[in-house]
């Protein structure tokens, strides 16, 4: 059995122990007392080094806790350190958590049923079918004033028939380490925490968002709320000085401009497709027919996306008896586009002569494209579809 030294003091950074088990491969240690607290309820496992060696991963396994290294582990003393900032975030992270948790029931009679302590940010999931803005707002400032009230938090040990006045009813028996927030809230937690709510620090409520049956809501405390705030102000403050307006400004300003960005893509587009429609007109009337009435050309471009061709491949075959092969060289891609009236299953006819080409692709009667995998094969399907250079 490994004594768990941070069920009473989340603080200790450095410890002794003796070295109980190990691998064969001297890289999986077990020992007598561990500060390291192995990734459970939500919370992630700590980080440090026991005798230099690099702690990988901190792993509960019932009555033992394993301590995975980067490299094997002789001798049978080792000296423990912690990496004490990480350590001291989660501490932050997860008593941060209760106190949310606990605003959530007091203020909303939300109970939080799942909770996930991640590397940049946090969420716990609520037995709630919405979260109002109104009310991110209402509890964020009340956690947040609890933690200003620097309430004491405290750890004890009770047995789970008469501890009394736990947020969440336990699911089993035996002794039970409680976490109390002075007049806030009771809950049996096994994981680190600070030892007053001032060291939270401060609590960010974040994104809100549905999850399975309730809600998820995303939130940041101590530094890490701090570190994000710092780098959404400098993106606001770089926003507001591109757009020479203040900050408070920037909603109306971004609106205005989305409403000119709408009204700008639209003229573009009735200008493309007028483009479009001239210059579908202008290779039609080069194009010459072929025995079967068909005119036929060919669009060749280096480079570019394939959508700059689509509206002129569409222009194009609205055209009586008209056939639009388009060609890109980088990547290698083709278009063909064949009016209604040409007889020509554009989708079949190019998936056939994609197939036979090592290409891939397909589409409609009217309208298809495709890939290859070089410009031979490329030069290959133009000459199956009876391209000539334009």
């Amino acid at each position: 059995m490994t004594q768990r030294l941070y069920y009473v003091d989340s603080y200790l950074r450095e410890f002794e122990a003796s070295i109980v088990d190990r691998s064969d491969t001297g890289r999986r240690i077990y020992l007598d007392r561990t500060a390291f607290y192995p990734a459970s309820g939500g919370q992630p496992c700590d980080a440090g080094r026991l005798n230099g060696v690099e702690v990988a991963e901190v792993v509960d396994e019932g009555e033992t806790v394993a301590h995975l290294l980067v490299a094997p582990l002789p001798g049978g003393a080792v000296r423990g350190q912690l990496n004490w900032p990480r350590r001291f975030d989660h501490m932050q992270q997860h008593s941060g958590q209760h106190l949310l948790s606990a605003v959530l029931a007091e203020l909303l009679g939300h109970t939080t049923v799942s909770v996930h302590i991640g590397q940049h940010s946090s969420t716990i999931d609520l037995d709630a079918s919405q979260l109002t803005p109104e009310q991110v707002v209402q509890v964020e400032e009340r956690a947040n004033e609890v933690i200003t009230e620097n309430r004491r938090v405290e750890v004890t040990f009770e047995e789970a028939a008469t501890a009394i006045g736990l947020r969440k009813t336990p699911t089993r028996s035996g002794t039970l380490r409680i976490v109390t927030i002075a007049d806030l809230d009771r809950s049996a937690c096994g994981g680190t925490h600070v030892r007053a709510t001032g060291e939270i620090g401060s609590i960010l409520l974040r994104k809100v968002e549905r999850a399975r049956k309730g809600v998820r809501v995303e939130f940041l405390c101590g530094l890490r709320a701090i570190r994000l705030s710092r780098r959404e102000s400098e993106v606001l403050g770089r926003l507001s000085s591109e757009l020479s307006s203040s900050i408070e400004e920037l909603p109306q300003v971004l609106e205005s401009k989305q409403v000119e960005l709408k009204e700008v893509t639209a003229i573009k587009r009735t200008l493309e497709t007028s483009l479009n429609g001239y210059r579908a007109k202008e290779l039609y009337s080069a194009a010459v027919p072929d025995a079967t009435g068909i005119r036929r050309t060919l669009v060749r471009q280096s480079s570019g996306p394939m959508d700059e061709l689509r509206g002129l491949a569409q222009a194009f075959a609205s055209l009586p008896q008209a056939v639009f092969i388009g060609a890109i060289e980088a990547p290698p891609s083709v278009l063909l586009g064949a009016a209604a009236d040409s007889g020509i299953d554009a989708g079949g006819v190019l998936k056939g002569i994609l197939q036979a080409a090592g290409g891939r692709g397909g589409g409609s009667a009217g309208l298809a494209q495709g890939v290859l995998p070089g410009l031979p094969q490329l030069e290959q399907v133009i000459a199956s579809l009876g391209g000539t250079k334009k």
